[in-house]
């Protein structure tokens, strides 16, 4: 597995973004969901499956991964831009994008407007509501200014802390994220909550949670 960082720009901010390389062949560009643990690192079993017939590049969304991120007003619009940079410069013409929760949507958005950016599209427990609206049964005006409320140098960190911490990490593991509820444990709970802790973690964490990063605004759309 081969390790590269994209030197991306957002809004005149640096925005370094982790990718993992493997394999040979046609291309697959892997894409994973957006979320506050979330890392390109869980597609890691899948590429090495595929890596035998398939060059699999597996990349991080800005304002997620492990690397330390801007304070940036992280917006739908700021992922098509990059996935059509993603896709345009990083691996054009992949021979399959593989993509999973808000991923997939953003997917669907792009090649809804490039038709031909692929033929074959894999889609994981696609999503298109963040946890806040899918809890209350639709978005709320208090949720922008909430997601805000997290860019606080010393308030928003605070109230990311007690929001995002190991117990609650835990909670999300066993009730909606992981099959075997006891996966997340030992190792694998540190390298997750290193995710969570990466400096400006809580400007991407927040605006997902809130409903801020959702591709669609509705089931029908």
């Amino acid at each position: 597995m081969a390790y590269e960082e994209l030197s991306w720009s957002s809004d005149g901010q640096r925005c370094p973004i982790g990718l993992d390389r493997s394999g040979s062949g046609p291309s697959v560009l892997m894409l994973p969901a957006l979320s506050s643990i979330s890392t390109r690192r869980e597609m890691a079993a899948l590429q090495a499956r595929l890596s035998g017939s398939f060059t699999t590049i597996a990349v991080d969304w800005p304002g997620f991964g492990e690397l330390p991120k801007p304070r940036v007003d992280w917006r739908p619009e700021i992922y098509d831009t990059y996935l059509d940079y993603v896709l345009s410069r990083v691996v054009p013409d992949p021979h399959a994008i593989i993509a999973a929760g808000h991923a997939a949507g953003y997917v669907i958005r792009h090649l809804a407007v490039h038709a031909r950016a692929t033929s074959r599209a894999v889609l994981l427990s696609p999503t298109w509501r963040g946890p806040l609206p899918t809890m209350v049964g639709g978005d709320r005006a208090i949720f922008g200014r909430l997601a805000r409320a997290f860019d606080s140098p010393r308030s928003g960190a605070l109230l990311y802390r007690l929001n995002v911490n190991r117990p609650v990490v835990a909670m999300m593991a066993r009730g909606h994220v992981y099959s075997d509820p006891g996966w997340l444990a030992g190792q694998r709970m540190q390298e997750k909550l290193a995710v969570a802790r990466a400096p400006g973690a809580r400007h991407g964490s927040a605006r997902f949670v809130t409903g801020r990063l959702d591709p669609f605004r509705s089931r029908d759309e």
